[in-house]
Protein backbone atom coordinates (compact mmCIF):
# COMPACT_ATOMS: atom_id res chain seq x y z
CA UNK A 1 0.00 0.00 0.00
CA UNK A 2 1.86 3.20 -1.01
CA UNK A 3 2.04 6.15 1.70
CA UNK A 4 -0.90 8.58 0.17
CA UNK A 5 -3.70 5.67 -0.04
CA UNK A 6 -2.61 4.55 3.54
CA UNK A 7 -2.84 8.28 4.77
CA UNK A 8 -5.68 8.88 3.06
CA UNK A 9 -8.06 5.58 3.54
CA UNK A 10 -7.09 6.80 7.43
CA UNK A 11 -8.66 10.12 7.20
CA UNK A 12 -11.26 8.90 5.23
CA UNK A 13 -12.15 5.66 7.43
CA UNK A 14 -11.66 8.49 10.62
CA UNK A 15 -14.57 10.55 9.68
CA UNK A 16 -17.41 7.89 8.78
CA UNK A 17 -16.10 6.34 12.63
CA UNK A 18 -16.14 9.09 14.59
CA UNK A 19 -18.51 10.65 17.03
CA UNK A 20 -19.79 12.69 15.41
CA UNK A 21 -19.20 11.35 12.19
CA UNK A 22 -20.34 12.35 8.05
CA UNK A 23 -22.28 9.62 6.71
CA UNK A 24 -20.64 8.91 4.04
CA UNK A 25 -17.18 10.78 1.90
CA UNK A 26 -15.25 10.37 -1.30
CA UNK A 27 -12.20 11.74 -1.95
CA UNK A 28 -9.69 11.49 -4.67
CA UNK A 29 -6.28 13.27 -5.98
CA UNK A 30 -4.87 13.43 -9.03
CA UNK A 31 -1.50 14.42 -10.84
CA UNK A 32 -1.71 15.89 -14.41
CA UNK A 33 -1.80 12.38 -15.94
CA UNK A 34 -4.25 11.09 -13.84
CA UNK A 35 -6.23 9.76 -10.51
CA UNK A 36 -3.43 8.78 -7.83
CA UNK A 37 -6.16 8.48 -5.38
CA UNK A 38 -9.46 7.40 -4.89
CA UNK A 39 -11.39 6.25 -1.73
CA UNK A 40 -14.98 5.87 -0.71
CA UNK A 41 -16.02 5.37 3.28
CA UNK A 42 -19.71 4.98 5.10
CA UNK A 43 -22.97 5.27 3.18
CA UNK A 44 -24.65 7.49 0.72
CA UNK A 45 -27.16 7.94 3.37
CA UNK A 46 -27.68 6.70 7.00
CA UNK A 47 -28.66 3.28 6.98
CA UNK A 48 -28.48 2.66 2.99
CA UNK A 49 -26.03 1.75 0.54
CA UNK A 50 -22.29 2.40 0.76
CA UNK A 51 -20.50 5.32 -0.82
CA UNK A 52 -18.68 4.67 -4.05
CA UNK A 53 -16.69 6.27 -6.27
CA UNK A 54 -19.87 6.91 -8.51
CA UNK A 55 -21.96 8.87 -6.38
CA UNK A 56 -23.40 11.28 -7.80
CA UNK A 57 -23.36 15.00 -5.28
CA UNK A 58 -24.91 17.70 -5.36
CA UNK A 59 -21.76 20.11 -5.76
CA UNK A 60 -23.08 23.50 -5.09
CA UNK A 61 -20.49 26.09 -5.42
CA UNK A 62 -18.25 23.78 -6.87
CA UNK A 63 -20.15 24.58 -9.90
CA UNK A 64 -18.68 28.25 -10.06
CA UNK A 65 -15.26 27.60 -11.16
CA UNK A 66 -17.05 25.32 -14.30
CA UNK A 67 -19.42 28.26 -15.29
CA UNK A 68 -16.50 30.67 -15.49
CA UNK A 69 -14.66 28.37 -17.25
CA UNK A 70 -17.25 29.07 -19.91
CA UNK A 71 -17.36 32.84 -19.42
CA UNK A 72 -13.49 33.02 -20.09
CA UNK A 73 -14.02 31.23 -23.40
CA UNK A 74 -16.24 34.06 -24.72
CA UNK A 75 -13.25 36.56 -23.20
CA UNK A 76 -10.55 34.28 -25.17
CA UNK A 77 -12.97 34.47 -28.45
CA UNK A 78 -13.27 38.37 -28.46
CA UNK A 79 -17.21 37.76 -27.76
CA UNK A 80 -17.08 38.99 -24.30
CA UNK A 81 -15.61 42.68 -23.02
CA UNK A 82 -14.99 41.74 -19.00
CA UNK A 83 -15.17 45.86 -18.54
CA UNK A 84 -18.26 46.45 -20.31
CA UNK A 85 -21.77 46.22 -18.83
CA UNK A 86 -23.08 43.31 -18.18
CA UNK A 87 -26.63 44.55 -19.08
CA UNK A 88 -25.24 44.59 -22.56
CA UNK A 89 -24.99 40.46 -22.45
CA UNK A 90 -27.87 39.80 -19.91
CA UNK A 91 -29.88 43.33 -19.93
CA UNK A 92 -32.26 42.24 -17.07
CA UNK A 93 -29.39 42.63 -14.97
CA UNK A 94 -29.47 46.25 -15.97
CA UNK A 95 -33.07 46.77 -14.00
CA UNK A 96 -31.83 45.63 -10.39
CA UNK A 97 -31.18 48.55 -7.97
CA UNK A 98 -29.44 48.97 -4.75
CA UNK A 99 -31.17 47.91 -1.44
CA UNK A 100 -29.95 50.79 1.19
CA UNK A 101 -31.82 49.37 4.02
CA UNK A 102 -35.18 49.43 5.14
CA UNK A 103 -37.66 51.81 6.41
CA UNK A 104 -39.64 52.26 9.66
CA UNK A 105 -42.41 50.49 7.88
CA UNK A 106 -40.20 47.51 7.08
CA UNK A 107 -40.34 48.58 3.62
CA UNK A 108 -36.92 47.98 1.44
CA UNK A 109 -35.18 51.34 0.53
CA UNK A 110 -34.20 51.16 -3.29
CA UNK A 111 -31.62 53.33 -5.71
CA UNK A 112 -30.06 53.14 -8.87
CA UNK A 113 -26.56 52.02 -8.35
CA UNK A 114 -24.06 54.45 -9.43
CA UNK A 115 -22.24 52.24 -12.23
CA UNK A 116 -23.25 49.86 -14.06
CA UNK A 117 -22.24 45.71 -13.11
CA UNK A 118 -19.85 44.47 -15.24
CA UNK A 119 -19.40 40.64 -15.85
CA UNK A 120 -15.28 41.21 -14.03
CA UNK A 121 -16.95 42.29 -11.05
CA UNK A 122 -19.48 39.06 -11.28
CA UNK A 123 -16.47 36.89 -11.73
CA UNK A 124 -14.67 38.71 -8.45
CA UNK A 125 -17.89 38.57 -6.37
CA UNK A 126 -17.58 42.26 -5.98
CA UNK A 127 -20.59 43.59 -8.25
CA UNK A 128 -22.91 43.79 -5.37
CA UNK A 129 -24.63 40.30 -4.75
CA UNK A 130 -24.82 37.87 -1.62
CA UNK A 131 -26.67 35.01 -0.63
CA UNK A 132 -29.48 35.36 1.91
CA UNK A 133 -27.31 32.13 4.35
CA UNK A 134 -24.53 35.16 4.70
CA UNK A 135 -26.01 38.28 4.59
CA UNK A 136 -28.98 39.51 6.84
CA UNK A 137 -30.28 41.96 4.70
CA UNK A 138 -31.11 39.63 1.82
CA UNK A 139 -32.27 37.31 4.63
CA UNK A 140 -35.07 39.83 5.52
CA UNK A 141 -36.12 40.09 2.06
CA UNK A 142 -36.48 36.58 1.82
CA UNK A 143 -38.27 36.38 5.33
CA UNK A 144 -40.25 39.81 4.71
CA UNK A 145 -40.59 40.15 1.13
CA UNK A 146 -40.46 37.11 -0.09
CA UNK A 147 -37.33 36.98 -2.16
CA UNK A 148 -36.47 32.96 -3.44
CA UNK A 149 -34.21 30.85 -2.35
CA UNK A 150 -31.17 30.27 -4.73
CA UNK A 151 -31.58 26.53 -3.98
CA UNK A 152 -35.20 26.97 -6.11
CA UNK A 153 -32.64 27.73 -9.12
CA UNK A 154 -35.45 30.62 -10.12
CA UNK A 155 -35.42 33.40 -12.37
CA UNK A 156 -36.71 35.62 -9.07
CA UNK A 157 -33.69 33.95 -7.39
CA UNK A 158 -31.23 36.03 -8.88
CA UNK A 159 -33.16 39.18 -10.10
CA UNK A 160 -32.61 40.52 -6.49
CA UNK A 161 -31.47 44.25 -5.18
CA UNK A 162 -27.76 45.06 -4.88
CA UNK A 163 -26.28 45.52 -1.75
CA UNK A 164 -23.76 47.68 -2.32
CA UNK A 165 -22.62 49.75 -5.80
CA UNK A 166 -21.14 47.25 -7.90
CA UNK A 167 -16.86 47.74 -7.12
CA UNK A 168 -17.31 48.96 -3.47
CA UNK A 169 -16.15 45.36 -2.02
CA UNK A 170 -15.68 41.56 -1.87
CA UNK A 171 -18.98 39.82 -1.22
CA UNK A 172 -19.94 36.03 -2.10
CA UNK A 173 -23.03 35.61 -3.51
CA UNK A 174 -25.14 34.93 -6.75
CA UNK A 175 -22.53 36.80 -9.08
CA UNK A 176 -21.83 33.61 -10.63
CA UNK A 177 -25.41 32.81 -11.72
CA UNK A 178 -25.11 36.05 -13.42
CA UNK A 179 -21.87 35.33 -15.39
CA UNK A 180 -24.07 32.11 -16.43
CA UNK A 181 -26.48 34.77 -18.24
CA UNK A 182 -23.82 36.47 -19.46
CA UNK A 183 -22.91 33.50 -21.21
CA UNK A 184 -26.45 32.47 -22.76
CA UNK A 185 -26.89 35.86 -23.84
CA UNK A 186 -23.63 35.61 -25.93
CA UNK A 187 -23.47 32.07 -26.95
CA UNK A 188 -27.81 31.91 -27.62
CA UNK A 189 -28.15 28.52 -25.95
CA UNK A 190 -28.89 27.45 -22.65
CA UNK A 191 -25.77 27.21 -20.41
CA UNK A 192 -26.07 23.29 -19.97
CA UNK A 193 -25.99 22.85 -23.53
CA UNK A 194 -22.81 25.49 -24.01
CA UNK A 195 -21.18 23.32 -20.85
CA UNK A 196 -21.48 20.18 -22.48
CA UNK A 197 -20.35 21.72 -26.28
CA UNK A 198 -17.56 23.13 -24.92
CA UNK A 199 -16.21 22.19 -21.68
CA UNK A 200 -17.79 18.59 -20.73
CA UNK A 201 -17.12 17.12 -24.57
CA UNK A 202 -13.18 18.17 -24.40
CA UNK A 203 -12.69 16.84 -21.22
CA UNK A 204 -14.59 13.49 -21.64
CA UNK A 205 -16.80 14.56 -18.60
CA UNK A 206 -20.45 12.71 -18.63
CA UNK A 207 -21.49 11.91 -15.24
CA UNK A 208 -22.55 15.61 -14.48
CA UNK A 209 -25.46 17.75 -15.27
CA UNK A 210 -28.03 20.05 -14.06
CA UNK A 211 -30.88 17.85 -14.41
CA UNK A 212 -29.77 14.38 -13.66
CA UNK A 213 -30.52 10.88 -15.67
CA UNK A 214 -32.11 8.84 -14.23
CA UNK A 215 -29.26 6.52 -13.42
CA UNK A 216 -27.75 9.54 -12.32
CA UNK A 217 -30.48 9.89 -9.62
CA UNK A 218 -30.24 6.30 -8.32
CA UNK A 219 -26.93 6.99 -7.35
CA UNK A 220 -27.26 10.12 -5.76
CA UNK A 221 -25.74 10.38 -2.22
CA UNK A 222 -28.82 12.12 0.06
CA UNK A 223 -28.60 15.12 2.26
CA UNK A 224 -28.06 15.42 5.66
CA UNK A 225 -29.05 17.84 8.18
CA UNK A 226 -26.53 18.11 11.50
CA UNK A 227 -28.22 18.99 14.74
CA UNK A 228 -27.10 20.93 17.56
CA UNK A 229 -26.21 18.08 19.29
CA UNK A 230 -23.87 16.27 16.10
CA UNK A 231 -26.81 14.22 15.65
CA UNK A 232 -27.78 13.80 11.56
CA UNK A 233 -30.95 13.72 9.68
CA UNK A 234 -31.42 12.70 6.34
CA UNK A 235 -32.91 15.27 3.89
CA UNK A 236 -35.14 12.89 1.82
CA UNK A 237 -37.00 15.66 0.55
CA UNK A 238 -34.41 18.28 0.08
CA UNK A 239 -32.21 18.27 -3.09
CA UNK A 240 -31.70 21.12 -5.92
CA UNK A 241 -34.27 20.87 -8.84
CA UNK A 242 -33.91 18.58 -12.18
CA UNK A 243 -35.05 20.70 -15.18
CA UNK A 244 -34.24 23.77 -13.39
CA UNK A 245 -35.92 27.35 -14.47
CA UNK A 246 -31.68 28.36 -14.74
CA UNK A 247 -28.80 26.56 -15.34
CA UNK A 248 -27.00 28.00 -12.24
CA UNK A 249 -23.72 28.31 -13.07
CA UNK A 250 -22.64 29.32 -9.60
CA UNK A 251 -24.47 26.11 -8.13
CA UNK A 252 -26.86 24.13 -9.69
CA UNK A 253 -24.63 21.32 -11.13
CA UNK A 254 -24.74 17.40 -9.99
CA UNK A 255 -21.50 14.89 -10.29
CA UNK A 256 -19.33 11.94 -9.53
CA UNK A 257 -15.95 13.18 -7.97
CA UNK A 258 -14.28 11.27 -10.65
CA UNK A 259 -15.71 13.89 -13.30
CA UNK A 260 -14.67 16.66 -11.50
CA UNK A 261 -10.91 15.25 -11.26
CA UNK A 262 -11.01 15.07 -15.29
CA UNK A 263 -11.99 19.27 -14.65
CA UNK A 264 -9.24 19.60 -11.84
CA UNK A 265 -7.06 18.06 -14.45
CA UNK A 266 -8.00 20.20 -17.01
CA UNK A 267 -6.03 23.63 -15.00
CA UNK A 268 -3.25 21.44 -14.07
CA UNK A 269 -2.48 20.95 -18.30
CA UNK A 270 -2.84 24.83 -19.14
CA UNK A 271 -6.41 24.26 -20.10
CA UNK A 272 -6.12 20.70 -22.15
CA UNK A 273 -7.93 17.76 -22.14
CA UNK A 274 -8.16 14.31 -23.44
CA UNK A 275 -10.06 15.28 -26.56
CA UNK A 276 -9.23 18.91 -27.17
CA UNK A 277 -8.34 22.13 -25.48
CA UNK A 278 -10.90 24.17 -23.35
CA UNK A 279 -8.83 27.17 -22.75
CA UNK A 280 -5.44 28.42 -23.88
CA UNK A 281 -2.57 28.63 -21.18
CA UNK A 282 -2.81 32.25 -21.39
CA UNK A 283 -6.39 32.44 -20.51
CA UNK A 284 -5.84 29.98 -17.72
CA UNK A 285 -2.91 32.19 -16.46
CA UNK A 286 -5.41 35.26 -16.30
CA UNK A 287 -8.28 32.89 -14.34
CA UNK A 288 -6.08 31.82 -11.64
CA UNK A 289 -4.45 35.17 -10.84
CA UNK A 290 -5.84 37.60 -8.15
CA UNK A 291 -8.25 40.07 -10.03
CA UNK A 292 -8.84 41.86 -6.37
CA UNK A 293 -8.15 45.64 -5.94
CA UNK A 294 -6.50 46.26 -2.39
CA UNK A 295 -9.62 47.61 -0.75
CA UNK A 296 -11.36 44.15 -1.67
CA UNK A 297 -10.37 41.64 0.95
CA UNK A 298 -12.33 38.18 1.12
CA UNK A 299 -13.54 37.62 4.67
CA UNK A 300 -15.49 35.17 6.77
CA UNK A 301 -19.06 34.05 5.45
CA UNK A 302 -21.16 34.49 8.37
CA UNK A 303 -23.62 31.82 9.14
CA UNK A 304 -26.54 34.00 8.96
CA UNK A 305 -28.70 30.79 8.25
CA UNK A 306 -27.84 28.21 10.91
CA UNK A 307 -29.61 25.59 9.36
CA UNK A 308 -27.80 26.69 5.88
CA UNK A 309 -24.22 27.54 6.93
CA UNK A 310 -21.83 28.10 10.16
CA UNK A 311 -19.70 31.15 10.44
CA UNK A 312 -16.85 29.51 7.52
CA UNK A 313 -13.32 30.44 7.05
CA UNK A 314 -10.27 28.83 4.77
CA UNK A 315 -6.77 29.52 6.94
CA UNK A 316 -7.96 32.59 9.06
CA UNK A 317 -5.43 34.58 9.33
CA UNK A 318 -3.69 34.49 5.64
CA UNK A 319 -4.60 36.79 3.03
CA UNK A 320 -6.71 35.13 0.36
CA UNK A 321 -7.56 36.75 -3.15
CA UNK A 322 -9.90 35.59 -5.70
CA UNK A 323 -9.84 34.90 -9.67
CA UNK A 324 -12.01 33.53 -12.61
CA UNK A 325 -13.55 32.33 -10.78
CA UNK A 326 -11.75 30.49 -6.97
CA UNK A 327 -10.04 31.52 -3.56
CA UNK A 328 -6.16 32.00 -4.21
CA UNK A 329 -4.40 31.96 -1.00
CA UNK A 330 -1.59 34.33 -1.10
CA UNK A 331 0.55 32.94 1.32
CA UNK A 332 0.88 28.80 2.29
CA UNK A 333 -1.59 27.28 4.08
CA UNK A 334 -1.16 25.07 7.13
CA UNK A 335 -2.48 22.30 4.78
CA UNK A 336 0.98 22.77 2.68
CA UNK A 337 -1.01 24.16 -0.45
CA UNK A 338 1.18 26.70 -1.74
CA UNK A 339 0.86 30.11 -2.41
CA UNK A 340 -0.72 30.78 -5.43
CA UNK A 341 -2.99 27.59 -5.51
CA UNK A 342 -6.83 28.15 -6.46
CA UNK A 343 -9.80 25.73 -4.48
CA UNK A 344 -13.07 26.37 -3.01
CA UNK A 345 -16.50 24.52 -1.59
CA UNK A 346 -19.28 24.23 -1.97
CA UNK A 347 -22.15 24.34 0.48
CA UNK A 348 -23.34 20.72 1.61
CA UNK A 349 -19.46 20.59 2.63
CA UNK A 350 -18.05 19.31 -0.71
CA UNK A 351 -13.92 20.80 -0.91
CA UNK A 352 -11.18 20.84 -3.71
CA UNK A 353 -8.08 22.61 -4.56
CA UNK A 354 -6.16 23.42 -7.16
CA UNK A 355 -2.18 23.05 -7.07
CA UNK A 356 -0.72 23.86 -10.24
CA UNK A 357 2.90 25.02 -9.04
CA UNK A 358 3.12 20.80 -8.16
CA UNK A 359 0.87 19.74 -10.44
CA UNK A 360 -1.67 18.11 -8.02
CA UNK A 361 -5.57 18.92 -6.82
CA UNK A 362 -8.39 16.99 -4.95
CA UNK A 363 -11.72 17.07 -4.23
CA UNK A 364 -13.46 15.66 -0.95
CA UNK A 365 -17.79 15.17 -1.22
CA UNK A 366 -20.18 14.73 1.32
CA UNK A 367 -23.67 16.00 1.74
CA UNK A 368 -24.20 17.78 5.11
CA UNK A 369 -25.55 20.93 5.60
CA UNK A 370 -24.71 23.03 7.96
CA UNK A 371 -21.82 24.86 5.11
CA UNK A 372 -18.40 24.75 7.36
CA UNK A 373 -19.69 21.43 9.49
CA UNK A 374 -16.72 20.94 11.73
CA UNK A 375 -15.98 16.78 11.12
CA UNK A 376 -16.26 17.09 7.12
CA UNK A 377 -14.16 20.35 7.04
CA UNK A 378 -11.61 19.38 9.35
CA UNK A 379 -11.57 15.99 7.46
CA UNK A 380 -11.30 17.34 4.24
CA UNK A 381 -7.91 19.98 5.84
CA UNK A 382 -6.71 16.62 7.23
CA UNK A 383 -7.11 14.53 3.66
CA UNK A 384 -5.68 17.32 1.68
CA UNK A 385 -2.44 17.39 4.88
CA UNK A 386 -2.09 13.98 4.32
CA UNK A 387 -1.72 14.43 0.21
CA UNK A 388 1.62 16.81 1.11
CA UNK A 389 2.73 14.69 3.99
CA UNK A 390 2.58 11.71 1.72
CA UNK A 391 4.58 14.03 -1.49
CA UNK A 392 7.20 15.30 0.83
CA UNK A 393 7.56 11.52 2.58
CA UNK A 394 7.52 9.89 -1.33
CA UNK A 395 10.27 12.58 -2.49
CA UNK A 396 12.37 11.77 0.99
CA UNK A 397 12.39 8.16 -0.31
CA UNK A 398 12.93 8.48 -3.90
CA UNK A 399 15.82 10.64 -2.48
CA UNK A 400 17.34 7.97 -0.20
CA UNK A 401 16.96 5.36 -2.78
CA UNK A 402 19.11 7.31 -5.40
Amino acid sequence: MTILKSACDAVLDGVVTSDPRVPGVVAMVTDRAGDIYSGAAGERRLGGEPMSADTVFAIFSTTKAIGGTAVMQCVEEGLLDLDAPAKEYAPAIGKLQVLEGFDASGAPRMRAPRSDVTTRQLMLHTAGFGYDFFNENYNRMAQEHGQPSVVSASRAAIETPLLFDPGEKWEYGTNIDWAGQVVEGIRGKRLSQVLKERVFAPLGMQDIAFTRTPDMKARTATIHARGADGALSPMDDFALPDNPEIDMAGHGLYASVPEYMKFIRMWLNDGDGPNGRVLKPETVEQAVSNGLQPHQKVVMLPGVIPALSNDAEFFPGLNKGWSYTFMVNEQEAPTGRPAGAIGWAGLANCFYWIDRQNGVGGYWATQILPFGDPVSFSGYLDFETAVYRSMTKTSMTKTKAA
